[in-house]
């Protein structure tokens, strides 16, 4: 996955992923908002149950508590910070933070997929690798195991935000022969093959 960037908003830029902190609960207006006024944003949601004694419902929920993706439009920025909700745009020190293209189309792709995905602890380290088929075809991220599931935490670093999606475990494949034996270190292969040649 791409390296996360900054850019100086000073110069023209092309159109690039950046984001906005929100105040708390203020996402899904603050991205209504921004969309009636011509910004393209990107809020990802999940779905998630929220019981109680006497009911249960399911919400739609932010991935990402208190952030909202725009692409484009930092020349039209003070019509941003001025939008209710809007708490502040992030900085990487002195500069717009911008989000590459591919952290956004992978979170993109994961939400829009058939299947579950939620927020998950930061996670930067570990095997990687890459889905070989599916709606995800190309993504790559963390692969991690819990009790029989397995799931693909995807990352967007300069938020140090992430978030996982279940995946069947024979639609990846690890990102380098390498990592492949890491991840099978009984195992000596010469290139690198699909989870699903290998019995687990």
């Amino acid at each position: 996955m791409a390296t996360s960037q900054t850019i100086d908003i000073g110069i023209h830029e092309a159109p690039a992923w950046w984001v906005l902190y929100t105040r708390h609960q203020h996402e899904k207006t603050v991205a209504e908002m921004l969309s009636t006024k011509g910004f393209e944003v990107f809020l990802p949601l999940y779905a998630s149950v929220r019981r109680w004694k006497d009911r249960s419902k399911m919400l739609s929920l932010p991935l990402f508590p208190c952030y909202v993706f725009v692409r484009g439009g930092l020349d039209r920025r003070l019509q941003v910070v001025t939008t209710p909700g809007v708490h502040m745009i992030l900085f990487h020190g002195e500069q717009v933070a911008i989000i590459p293209e591919a952290e956004i189309q992978a979170v993109r792709r994961a939400v829009e997929g058939p299947f579950r995905v939620e927020p998950h602890p930061f996670l930067k380290c570990g095997e990687r690798v890459r889905v070989t088929r599916g709606s995800l075809e190309g993504v790559e991220g963390i692969l991690i195991r819990k009790k029989n599931l397995y799931r693909l935490v995807l990352s967007v670093d300069m938020m140090a935000q992430s978030v996982a999606v279940e995946i069947d475990a024979t639609d990846v494949e690890a990102a380098t022969a390498r990592d492949f034996a890491g991840i099978f270190p009984s195992k000596q292969y010469g290139e690198t093959r699909p989870f699903g040649s290998i019995s687990s």
